[in-house]
């Protein structure tokens, strides 16, 4: 440049061009980065009719921006907005057209990304980003969507699953625009309903969310952290909405599904926020739940390899659009007076006169608080009698490398068991013949007496509706890592061979046991992929799988002095 500095004016020209040449290479480089970005952000054409579809990055305090894809109804507006917050894919055809036929119904919509997801700026941390610490994702998009030109100022947000935590997350922070949520399948605590299962760990389960990651390293990073905190402790605080429903401060629908372990969460989200949330969550809460697995725009008659009366299917889209024209439009459409649980009794399918599919109304949450006992006896038998023989027990090996198997990653409910039941190291317990229906709503809780040759190991416990053609059609099951029977603040390991209680609960119920059926409580110590393995050295947890895991024999026991029961819902 000091050559330049001394070029004779009668050249001035060729510095003003090269200053100008500099000047654009400087704007081509900073553009590279934004075109590629530019580039990602074509969609394939696709017909949505009136709707417009645009792309905005939109700007969060920290100067980090998130993607979202929006949708706009004809017209000028303004219009409210809604909006859904979540990690996985935004770009693919379904998402594209549920967006757009709920923008016909007059409102903005916007699809966001979690931060470091996708075209979404920053660094992935899971849902860290989202809720009350530094940086406030959900509210600050919230409040931008609030504040547009285009926009009424009022905000609503929806989804399931993960965009079901989203909104949990997004309540506490009480961003002023944020009018109602309508969830699906909700969460309230990473630890229990997410990364974690019953203290289960899930490293295989999450190693694939690198490939949501504009970074996949920052995934890897992740786990480490979660791998550092073996416990529950003030690192999976921050990331427990259950802790904060005195923040939460705006109406909600929750929609929960029977077959989905995800249901605690629903149930738990709807129950904190309407009678411990402020004053405009109490009373403004409504539930429903129906004969589902999990997931979002899937409430129909036909679940699983069941085929329920078509009045067991939910009108989501819909209802949400009633619900959202009441408490961002301000439509008198009689919504909000509806009943604030509804729920659905499962009974048995093809058989005509079968009591239960039905729904029921309530003002309150009313499901039973009786509570029976059925308690496992010899022989794989399962009834009220309190066991009397002197010893009793049943073993079976947990080998974590030659695990039972569950295919796939989400629950199979709503279908025949008898695959996994019939696996040589699981043990079921089964009634005679039920000559009357039984029902059980509620909560069923597992209390095992148990042992093992190993310091530490799993069980999962499951019930099964059994068909009289011999279908054991499976309703709910949970795990538990016996480490955390005490707690999930410390771990107790085992002591090989000591009778020790191992009490948890395995999930909510609403079924009607049809005369001429069988009850069945299935219980093993691996199931995987599904349920990943304990290594059951009792050393700290390990992402990679160690080589030293080591199989065990696990003893639940059925006698006078050690019995086994399940606590259930029996109702009268």
């Amino acid at each position: 440049m000091s050559e330049l500095t001394n070029v004779p004016s009668s050249h001035s020209w060729s510095r003003g061009c090269f200053s100008r040449f500099c000047v654009f290479l400087f704007m081509v480089v900073q553009l590279l980065p934004l075109l590629s970005i530019a580039d990602a952000q074509e969609l394939p054409k696709l017909d949505l009719g009136d709707i417009r579809e645009t792309h905005q990055m939109i700007p969060m305090r920290d100067g980090i921006h998130l993607s979202s894809y929006m949708y706009f109804p004809k017209g000028d507006g303004p219009w409210p907005v809604l909006f859904e917050q979540r990690y996985a894919d935004i770009r693919g055809e379904h998402t594209r057209r549920a967006a757009a036929r709920l923008a016909s119904a007059g409102y903005v919509v916007a699809m966001v990304n979690y931060r470091g997801t996708y075209l979404s700026e920053g660094t992935w941390v899971g849902y860290r980003a989202l809720g009350w610490g530094e940086r406030k994702d959900g509210h600050d998009v919230c409040e931008w969507l609030g504040t547009q030109s285009w926009s009424t100022g009022k905000v609503g947000t929806f989804g399931s699953s993960q965009a079901g935590y989203a909104q949990n997350f997004l309540a506490v922070t009480q961003p002023p625009h944020l009018a109602a949520q309508y969830m699906v399948d909700t969460g309230l605590s990473l630890f229990q309903e997410g990364y974690r299962i019953g203290g289960t760990t899930r490293p295989n389960r999450f190693k694939s969310l690198s490939q949501v990651c504009r970074n996949p390293v920052d995934n890897d990073r992740l786990l480490e952290e979660w791998f550092a905190h073996p416990h529950y402790d003030d690192y999976w605080k921050d990331e427990d909405c259950s802790l904060h429903f005195a923040e939460m401060n705006v109406p909600c629908f929750t929609i929960g599904s029977w077959y989905d372990f995800m249901n605690q969460g629903s149930i738990a989200s709807y129950q904190g926020r309407q009678f411990e949330g402020g004053e405009n969550s109490r009373g403004k809460q409504q539930l429903v739940i129906g004969p589902w697995l999990h997931g979002r725009l899937n409430k129909g008659s036909k679940v699983g390899q069941l085929e329920y009366p078509a009045d067991a299917t939910w009108p989501e889209e819909q209802h949400m659009v009633r619900w959202f024209d009441h408490w961002l439009k301000g439509v008198d459409n009689g919504v909000e007076k509806e009943p604030a649980v509804r729920y659905y009794v499962m009974g048995a399918v093809g058989e005509k006169g079968a009591p239960g599919n039905v729904w029921r109304e309530t003002d309150n949450f009313l499901f039973s608080d009786y509570r029976s006992e059925m308690y496992f006896h010899e022989g794989g038998r399962l009834s009220r009698d309190v066991p009397t023989e002197p010893e009793s027990s049943t073993s079976f090996l947990s080998d974590p490398l030659h695990p039972n198997e569950i295919p796939g990653t989400s629950f199979p409910g709503a279908a025949d068991a008898r695959a996994f039941e019939q696996q040589k190291d699981v043990r079921t317990f089964t009634t005679d013949i039920l000559e009357a229906p039984v029902e059980w709503t509620g909560r069923i809780t597992a209390e095992l007496a148990f042992s093992s040759t190993a310091p530490d190991t799993d069980v999962i416990v499951r019930v099964s509706d059994v068909y009289p053609d011999g279908r054991s059609i499976l309703i709910v099951d949970y795990p538990h890592r016996v480490r955390y029977r005490e707690g999930f603040d410390h771990e107790v390991l085992l002591t090989p061979g000591e009778v020790v209680p191992v009490k948890f609960d395995v999930g909510w119920i609403s079924q009607v046991f049809n005369k001429g059926h069988r009850i069945r409580v299935t219980v093993a110590s691996t199931g995987a992929p599904l349920y990943e393995p304990n290594p059951q050295t009792g050393k700290p947890l390990t992402i990679d799988f160690p080589a030293d895991a080591a199989s065990a024999t696990n003893t639940v026991y059925h006698n006078q002095t050690h019995a086994s029961r399940l606590l259930v819902p029996l109702v009268k």
